[in-house]
């Protein structure tokens, strides 16, 4: 199993670098997509294993759903969930994140050997969170996110205010630049077309100088386009994603990992001219 110092994410600051594959793994029994459908152990490390078979580069474990309306649960409840499978995922060698706003969970799942902290608050729901990183040395994703959603505002600015104050506790804690990613929250707390505005400029966001993940897998900006359930939005998530590796993502965030991984390649050989490793 990769250690923390052995493992690291690449720095993509080249066309050189494959944009890497998040596999989704939700353990949560009310996930707007996939809700429920591992909570059982044995059904969640299979479909870890699947999605690594498919050529997932990280898995996302998360124990608490975050879809519009979704209730918050404790942490005895979160923990609940991620304990019985964490151990066994992170010892089939794939990078793990865990997916939490809460630093007591990040702290746990560290210590077990999750190498990513994707907080959907930005570090910026819980004042331990920062700290928390930084004292396990891991990766953190910082999600911009919003409690609702606001047509009248500039969503960019808004992105980038919250991106300012994120990078800033990172600083502060000492978190280091290289271990800091940035996801302007596909989804989170914006109208269906600030969803798009994001995806058109999506490479201005390549401005604050880090590594930018894409998360908009099956998400209501598809299902509005395409008038599809949630079921039938894969061909929309790979074409949204698509477009915005094309324009700077180095990570996308996805439940459907071998038609995003296959995407990653042919993006890396033609960028190369090549076929690439």
């Amino acid at each position: 199993m990769p250690t923390r110092t052995q493992y690291d994410l690449p720095r993509f600051d080249g066309i050189s670098e494959r944009p890497h594959v998040m596999g989704v793994l939700n353990v949560t029994p009310d996930s707007f997509s996939d809700g429920g459908r591992n909570v059982v152990v044995d059904t969640a490390l299979a479909h870890a294993r699947q999605m690594i078979a498919e050529g997932a580069d990280i898995l996302d474990v998360g124990g608490e759903s975050t879809r519009p309306g979704s209730e918050p649960v404790s942490l005895e409840v979160e923990w609940a969930r991620l304990e019985p499978i964490l151990d066994e995922v992170i010892a089939m060698g794939t990078p793990v994140s865990i997916d939490t706003y809460k630093a007591e969970i990040a702290r746990r799942a560290c210590a077990a050997g999750a190498v990513i902290v994707n907080d959907v608050w930005g570090l910026q729901k819980d004042p331990a969170m920062a700290e928390t990183v930084a004292e396990a040395g891991v990766h953190v994703v910082m999600m911009h996110n919003r409690e609702a959603a606001d047509a009248s505002i500039d969503i960019l600015a808004d992105i980038d205010r919250f991106f300012e104050n994120s990078m800033e506790l990172a600083d502060r804690a000492g978190i280091p630049r290289d271990r800091q990613i940035l996801d302007p929250g596909f989804g989170f707390g914006k109208t269906i077309d600030q969803n798009f505005v994001i995806l058109n400029r999506f490479e201005d966001l390549k401005k604050h100088g880090l590594p930018l993940l894409a998360g908009a897998s099956r998400k209501r900006m598809i299902g509005a386009v395409l008038d599809a359930e949630v079921e039938d939005r894969l061909f929309g998530s790979v074409a949204v994603h698509l477009m915005a590796m094309m324009k700077g993502a180095a990570i996308v965030r996805a439940h459907d990992v071998r038609p995003h991984a296959d995407c990653a390649r042919m993006l890396k050989a033609t960028r190369l001219e090549r076929n690439p490793i």
